[in-house]
């Protein structure tokens, strides 16, 4: 007779061995089933449901889900195992084997076998946030300090979130929708509900009469702003709007946690600069020192911009409330302000030893992870604010999360309660129509304001509308046609305007891989007229020019080399950014307007050379062979504190006249913007963790702008293409947009999946 534990033990080696098959099959990584492998030898753990649980906990995980929905994956298996490709021939076995499994399980039973398992702390139905109603008395205070890493960085005498308990998974959720965690992940939620929360319960008084003074000054009447080319962003545009950048500024005076989310040219950037002059005006007027605040952003491009951004709309500010100093201009990197900490994940800022700031500012918040945010909100004083701005539908961060699209879930309905809308309209004299009013709204939709005006777009066609029409649900398969087709209307009333003049969108349908209109686009886009390659080449530096002349040239040349950028969804293959970086690279040198060095080593001796250098006299050879070649753009990938240098900043290489021991020589030096307008010169062989990107991944575009952004698809169906990418893709568009696409149900297929990433946070 065979035993049960025989059999158990049984069914844990059959399903060992059918994760192995998966991962053979490319569905799973070989991290996943060394984990699940090294967790049952650990803990002895035999329940193939329990390990079945946390091979897809990990699977997920490194898909961006923060934790595993059960209940999802029993009702919708087909969306596990997204790394494996349904043309693939072992696509229908794995999923077949993957839904007998599924199938054998019942959700209650599920949780049941995974509470009862010594790899799982079961805190299921347990409230992660110690003051929030219905909590367990006896757990609240104790909770909130146990909410940190359990190290030092957490401060003395902090415990870890699961007190003395080292189980490695959590089970959290509710009964309806259980969820399963890797322990850290979870860790992290717990530091951000708990952050977030105790900030929405701390309500900030506020003069009334100061602060709509404040407003006036700072606003213009409503029948006044331009809003001639504004673009509705919510399908409530149509009834009478308020001033949603007045109405921001006012109920973030209120509040210790803030987000304000808007699509592009909405105005989040004016909005936070009159925001933080209002912040500084109160505190005058109740006669408190000036605020001490810090901007912030995930990534160096977006650090930039925005203090390019936040520089020109401070001058515009109103004399009384423009007092130089009081708001700052200097952006950091969101690693730089907490501290970065050699080979750390950690940093140097944390609960007992939180940042030296009143109010922190993080621009382009939805590229921020869980994992971050937690670090942030822990690194924060508990009288600090955090204003939190970012366009919810862009693409979620690289790592784990989608923070701020979880937390403006409600944005568009805004949800007000009836005693906001009565004090936005006595305190502030704004009028929120009653379509965004609800008496049950959450403390957390009256801290989130959503400007829905674009002044950047006409309503008409264009960028804005092609980002709007992009970014409106889908629901059935004759939605998902019907989107499809006034995709392609729009396109072709672009092409067809009756004005005459070029549209600001259009879209190219390309024949075979080796179409030739990618290679004219880009062509044109890098090296035509006004292209940063023809400006390199035909109008460089001579020989004796001075060190200004050089740097006056340079910034010329990054100005240009915003004006185009090709954008792919992919890394790898044919439409990926290494197979078209090196697709670009050889054409732009058989067009003439690439020329690779002879010598990249000791330079060319030009000491006894006249005129200008023209940069084609030197060979076009080995153009894949040669790492660094004048107008090679990079990008960097990694912070380098050393260098000044963050992840997303873009440099472009250019061969300068170098003066050493007496002679003139034609050097190259990589040129990168700097903060205060000047530009940055770094020697190539310093630069250790940079990307060539004539072709750019869409994530990585984020927080950038380009005049003319190109976004080519590739041939066949991929999980990363989903509206959020296309919308991110055409927002990054300032004046033109071209779509390059081969297979129509490659775009169909785009513009219906969405990024659907499982956390806890739509809780907060």
């Amino acid at each position: 007779m065979v035993s049960k534990a025989s059999t158990t033990a049984d069914n844990r080696e059959s399903l060992l061995q059918t994760l192995s098959t998966w991962v053979e099959a490319g569905a799973l990584r070989a991290l996943d089933l060394a984990l699940t492998r090294f967790l049952a030898q650990q803990a002895g753990e035999q329940d193939d449901a329990v390990l079945l649980a946390v091979a897809l906990t990990s699977e997920r995980n490194g898909h961006g889900h923060v934790c595993f929905d059960l209940q999802g994956a029993l009702a919708h298996p087909e969306a596990l195992l997204s790394r494996l490709r349904d043309d693939q021939e072992i696509s229908l076995p794995v999923r077949q084997a993957l839904g007998a499994r599924l199938q054998a399980l019942d959700v209650h039973d599920w949780m049941a076998r995974l509470a009862a398992s010594p790899l799982v702390c079961d805190r299921l139905g347990a409230s992660a946030d110690p003051t929030a109603e219905g909590a367990d008395p006896a757990t609240k205070g104790a909770d909130s300090r146990r909410v940190g890493r359990g190290d030092a960085s957490a401060g003395a005498g902090t415990e870890q979130v699961l007190d003395d308990d080292s189980a490695p998974l959590v089970l959290a959720g509710s009964q309806q929708r259980p969820l399963l965690y890797l322990r850290r992940y979870w860790q992290y939620e717990a530091r951000i509900r708990v952050g977030i929360q105790l900030r929405l319960q701390r309500r900030i008084a506020v003069d009334p009469v100061v602060l709509r003074h404040q407003l006036d000054a700072l606003f213009q009447p409503q029948a006044s702003l331009d809003q001639a080319d504004a673009i509705p962003q919510s399908e409530s545009a149509s009834a009478p709007q308020p001033n949603w950048q007045r109405i921001a500024c006012a109920l973030a005076a209120q509040h210790a946690f803030f987000i304000l989310t808007g699509g592009p040219g909405t105005g989040k950037t004016t909005t936070v600069v009159r925001l933080l002059a209002v912040l500084q005006g109160l505190a005058t007027a109740a006669k408190e020192p000036p605020l001490r605040i810090e901007l912030a952003a995930p990534t160096g491009k977006a650090a930039a911009r925005l203090n390019e951004s936040i520089t020109e709309q401070a001058r515009g500010l109103p004399g009384e409330l423009a007092t130089a100093g009081r708001i700052p201009t200097q952006v950091k990197t969101l690693h730089r302000l907490l501290g970065t900490r050699p080979d750390s994940r950690h940093f140097r800022h944390h609960a007992a030893n939180p940042l030296p700031a009143d109010v922190v500012v993080v621009d382009e918040a939805s590229m921020v992870d869980v994992e971050m945010m937690a670090s942030l909100l822990e690194a924060l004083r508990p009288d600090a604010r955090l204003i939190l701005l970012g366009d919810k539908d862009q693409l979620s961060s690289v790592e784990a999360g989608a923070v701020l699209g979880d937390l403006c879930q409600r944005a568009v309905q805004a949800h007000y309660r009836p005693q906001t809308i009565a004090w936005l309209e006595q305190t502030v004299g704004e009028t929120v129509p009653a379509v965004y009013g609800d008496a049950n709204g959450s403390a957390l939709d009256q801290a989130v304001v959503m400007l829905r005006k674009s002044y950047r777009f006409s309503e008409q066609g264009g960028i804005g509308a092609l980002a709007a029409l992009v970014n409106q649900p889908v629901q059935g398969a004759k939605a998902a046609v019907d989107r499809s087709d006034a995709v392609h209307r729009l396109f072709e009333r672009e092409r067809q305007r009756p004005d005459g003049r070029l549209g600001t969108i259009a879209a190219v349908r390309l024949k075979a891989t080796d179409d030739a209109a990618l290679d004219v686009l880009t062509s044109v886009g890098y090296g035509g007229p006004d292209g940063y390659l023809s400006l390199m080449r035909e109008q460089p530096p001579g020989i004796g020019a001075a060190q200004c002349e050089v740097d006056a040239w340079a910034k010329q040349v990054l100005k240009a080399q915003k004006r185009f950028q090709l954008l792919t969804p992919l890394r790898q293959g044919e439409w990926g950014v290494l197979g078209l970086n090196q697709r670009i690279i050889e054409h732009l040198c058989a067009a003439g307007h690439l020329a690779l060095d002879q010598d990249l080593g000791r330079g060319q001796d030009l000491s006894q050379q006249r005129g200008r250098h023209s940069g084609r006299e030197f060979g076009v050879v080995g153009a894949m062979q040669r790492q660094w070649f004048a107008g090679r753009p990079v990008l960097v990938t990694r912070n380098d504190y050393g260098l000044n240098l963050m992840n997303g900043d873009v440099g472009v290489t250019l061969r300068v006249p170098v003066a050493t021991t007496g002679r003139i020589q034609w050097m190259l030096r990589v040129a990168f913007p700097n903060a205060d307008g000047g530009v940055r010169w770094v020697l190539p062989s310093r630069l250790q963790a940079v990307e060539t990107v004539f072709a750019m991944t869409v994530h990585k575009s984020q927080g950038s702008e380009f005049e003319h952004t190109a976004l080519i698809l590739p041939e066949s169906p991929n999980p990363v293409l989903t509206r959020e990418l296309l919308y991110t893709a055409i927002t990054r568009a300032k004046k033109r947009f071209t779509l390059l696409y081969s297979q129509e149900a490659v775009l169909g297929d785009a513009l219906v999946r969405r990024v659907q990433r499982v956390s806890g946070l739509q809780r907060v």
